[in-house]
């Protein structure tokens, strides 16, 4: 078993905005423990343990294990967000920024999985308010991928006939890396990045590859 400390592939380093040093630890711990374990099967005190702190502790900085999930998932959507959105208002065609938008999106899943997979996956074990917040942040990443698609349909770029199930099929394709992706596999994060935006070009039927547009 890892420490927090130590997490696969230098996750912990992406939580840089969480101080104190003692939030963040606890953290990336959570982190840890729900992805390997899933969130209702962890305890308080295998976070604080991971940690390398006491159980009391924890509540200093978290007063609920929810209130720790609760901030992951906002971290992580947030990000994920800002991927797509940097990428959704980017130059070029929309092409271009379909498929910077996939391999920015895939290399964060692949990048950092484990977090992923609690961002990804653990939204049913927040509360209504939390959940709702959350769920409105998906609403946005969503927004940004169907916008680009519904250019790149506008502009003649693309052929989808269903821009909606297009989006939820393109985002799915993408989540779904955390699940599966292994750091020691053959494929690196930049290599899985840039397969799946080739595939997802090929789904809305692309007139010509990025590099052409």
């Amino acid at each position: 078993m890892s420490t927090a400390q130590d997490t696969a592939g230098g996750e912990a380093e992406a939580w840089g905005e969480v101080t104190p040093d003692a939030a963040r630890r606890l953290l990336v711990a959570a982190v840890e423990a729900f992805a390997e374990r899933g969130y209702h099967a962890t305890t308080t005190r295998d976070i604080a343990g991971r940690a390398g702190m006491s159980p009391a502790a924890l509540y200093i900085h978290y007063k609920t294990k929810e209130e720790l999930l609760h901030r992951i998932s906002r971290i992580g959507h947030d990000k994920a967000l800002d991927i797509l959105r940097t990428a959704a208002r980017g130059e070029g065609s929309a092409t271009r920024r379909l498929a910077d938008a996939v391999s920015s999106f895939v290399r964060w899943h692949a990048g950092g999985r484990t977090t992923a997979r609690v961002v990804q996956y653990e939204l049913d074990s927040l509360g209504p308010d939390a959940r709702a917040e959350i769920l409105a942040l998906r609403r946005q990443v969503d927004a940004e991928v169907r916008g680009i698609v519904e250019e790149g349909v506008a502009s003649g770029e693309f052929d989808v006939p269903d821009v909606h199930g297009t989006t939820i099929a393109v985002l799915s394709l993408c989540i779904d890396v955390a699940r599966w992706f292994n750091v020691d596999g053959p494929q690196t994060p930049d290599e899985v990045g840039a397969l799946y935006a080739d595939l997802v070009l090929r789904m809305v039927g692309a007139k010509q590859p990025p590099a052409q547009t």
